[in-house]
C-alpha cells in the first residue's frame, strides 16, 4: 500500500499565535479561510473543527440557522477539495464550563453541556459526517473532594448517551487526558473511555481518539495504547506529537522528543492497516513560541514529513530477521537491529 493512502487532518488550532499561560501571543490571528488555504498547500485533506470553528457565534443561533452555517460551510470546503473529520464541542472556553460541563457541579451548566453537545451533532450532520470527538477537559478536579467520581462517572456516561440519542447516525471518538487544566480527569486513559463506550446505550458507536502526549502524560506508551484501541476496533483518529516527559502538555513536533517512540506508533498503525480504514491522522501540534509568523507551518510539515519516513522505515525493517532474534530470545540483537535501522539512511 502506497504511503499516499494516508489521510491527514489539521485543526485551526494547529495554526496559532504563540500564546502560553505565561505570555501573550506573539504572531498574528490566522484567518480561518487562511487555515484552510495552508491545509491544501501543505496536503492535508482533512479538517477537524470545534462546533464554534464551523459555526461562529453558535451560542446565539437557532437550531435552524446553525444547520444553515455549517450546510454553507461544507460547500466552501467541497470547493477547495477539502474534507471535515469531526466536529468537537467546545465546552472548556464557557463561563458554564468553568467547572467542568458535563460534570459541572452546577445543573444548569451540566444541561447546558448536553445541549451544546447535541448541537455539535446537528453541525457534523450538516457538514455531511457522522463523528464527534469528546474532549473532556475540564472534567475534572483541582479539589478531589468537590466531586464524587462515582457520581462523575455516571454524568459522562449520561452525556455520552444524550449526542448517541440525538442522532441515530451519531458516532462518539472520546479523547481521553489524564491532566491539565485539573489535576485529575475523570476520563483519563483509553481504558476508562472504552469503558465508558462499553457500557453506553449502543457500544457499536463509541471509539476512541489516541493523541500521542496524552498517553505520554499518563506514563504509558502510546504504541501500547494504539495498539489496545485497534484490538477493540475502536480507533477512529489519532493526533500524532510528542511530548519532552510528564510536563504540560507540549504538542511538539511528531517524533522530535522520541523518534523511536513515533516509529512504533507508525510500526503499530502499519500493522493494523490503518490506512485503509480511512480513519485520518491529524497531527495536534503547535509552533514553538519563537517561530516568526511567515514559517509558523513548518511544525506541520514538518510532522507529516517524519511520518512518512517513519512509514518508510516500518515497510523496510528486516522483519525475518526480527523473528530470528525473537525465536532466539536474543533481545539484545533486536534492540540493536531496531537502532541501526533508524540509524541507516
Amino acid at each position: 500500500m502506497a504511503a499516499a493512502s494516508y489521510r491527514f487532518s489539521i485543526g485551526p488550532w494547529n495554526i496559532g499565535r504563540g500564546a502560553d499561560p505565561f505570555g501573550p501571543p506573539v504572531r498574528p490571528q490566522v484567518a480561518f479561510d487562511d487555515v484552510l488555504k495552508a491545509a491544501v498547500s501543505l496536503g492535508f485533506e482533512g479538517i477537524q473543527f470545534h462546533d464554534d470553528d464551523a459555526v461562529p457565534d453558535l451560542e446565539n443561533l437557532s437550531p435552524s440557522q446553525i444547520v444553515h452555517v455549517a450546510e454553507a460551510m461544507r460547500r466552501k470546503l467541497a470547493d477547495m477539495g477539502l474534507t471535515p473529520e469531526f466536529v468537537a464541542p467546545r465546552l472548556w472556553e464557557h463561563p458554564h464550563g468553568i467547572d467542568g460541563g458535563y460534570t459541572s457541579n452546577d445543573p444548569a451548566a451540566r444541561k447546558w453541556a448536553i445541549e451544546r453537545s447535541k448541537r455539535a451533532v446537528d453541525v457534523a450532520l450538516a457538514l455531511g459526517i457522522d463523528l464527534i470527538v469528546m474532549w473532556p477537559a475540564r472534567e475534572g478536579t483541582s479539589v478531589r473532594e468537590s466531586k464524587n467520581p462515582i457520581e462523575a462517572s455516571q454524568q459522562m456516561l449520561d452525556a455520552i448517551n444524550a449526542i448517541l440519542a440525538e442522532s441515530p447516525k451519531a458516532r462518539i471518538a472520546i479523547e481521553p487526558k489524564p491532566n491539565e487544566p485539573v489535576d485529575h480527569a475523570f476520563v483519563p486513559t483509553i481504558g476508562h473511555a472504552l469503558s465508558l463506550g462499553a457500557r453506553s446505550q449502543d457500544p457499536r458507536r463509541v471509539g476512541v481518539l489516541i493523541e500521542s502526549a496524552h498517553a505520554i502524560l499518563a506514563g504509558l506508551d502510546p504504541s501500547d495504547e494504539m495498539g489496545f484501541a485497534l484490538a477493540a476496533g475502536k480507533l477512529w483518529s489519532v493526533h500524532l506529537n510528542d511530548q519532552n516527559g510528564l510536563k504540560f502538555d507540549q504538542d511538539k513536533v511528531f517524533g522530535a522528543a522520541n523518534l523511536r517512540g513515533a516509529f512504533d506508533q507508525v510500526r503499530v498503525l502499519e500493522s493494523a492497516n490503518y490506512a485503509a480504514s480511512g480513519a485520518f491522522v491529524g497531527f495536534d501540534v503547535k509552533a514553538q513560541r519563537t517561530q516568526k509568523a511567515e514559517s509558523a507551518t513548518a511544525h506541520l510539515a514538518t510532522s507529516k514529513a517524519v511520518f512518512l519516513r517513519l512509514v518508510e522505515k516500518v515497510r523496510s525493517f528486516p522483519n525475518a530477521t526480527a523473528q530470528q532474534c525473537i525465536t532466539a530470545r536474543d533481545y539484545e540483537a533486536l534492540e540493536r537491529l531496531v537502532l541501526e535501522h533508524l540509524l541507516s539512511a
